[in-house]
């Protein structure tokens, strides 16, 4: 089984709902996306809805990736609402449906960013990443550098205090960098 992936879908109530479950379903399984289990709908829907107004009323962009009708993967490119940094965007809120992992569809996710980022013109895009999880290794894999750690900035609970940790792939260098990776 393999992602469909779409670029600014229709931001319909279903669809909303949907992404809302899946953050939720994501959250609670332990994913790094704002939050710290346990979750509800109620506790990411005002989250949820501010990301939407940003790409409702724009600049930002929202990727889903679907198995048949259903969004298995999501992803923001957010803009940086600064003229300074208009040649690079964060990605934010990257998510794939906790029962699909180790299919890769992350991968396909993040390659499809990297696709889209190099078609909308951009020069490189930045992802955060919450410490004491390994994520960086994964993007690290995709050709994702660490150029930066903010020791200790995300709260998860008392005393339990993670890095944020900055990741950038360049995207001027020649070819897919998980082509790059690879080799």
């Amino acid at each position: 089984m393999s992602l469909r992936f779409v670029l600014d879908p229709d931001p319909t109530a279903e669809l909303r709902e949907q992404i809302v479950a899946l953050w939720v379903d994501v959250t609670n399984a332990g994913g790094a996306v704002g939050f710290v289990p346990p979750v509800t709908a109620a506790d990411v829907r005002p989250v949820a809805e501010a990301a939407f107004a940003g790409i409702v009323d724009g600049p930002d962009r929202l990727l889903v990736g679907y198995d048949g009708d259903r969004p298995l993967a999501v992803l923001v490119f957010a803009d940086n609402r600064f003229d300074l940094k208009a040649h690079w965007c964060v990605l934010k809120r990257v998510m794939v449906h906790p029962g699909t992992q180790g299919l890769g569809y992350g991968s396909a996710l993040m390659r499809e960013a990297e696709r889209l980022g190099r078609k909308l013109g951009r020069e490189a895009l930045h992802v955060t990443v919450r410490g004491g999880l390994g994520l960086e290794r994964f993007y690290a894999r995709l050709g994702y550098r660490e150029v930066g750690r903010l020791p200790g900035a995300l709260r998860v609970a008392p005393g339990d205090d993670r890095d944020e940790i900055l990741m950038w792939l360049d995207l001027t260098a020649g070819g897919p960098a998980h082509e790059k990776a690879a080799r």
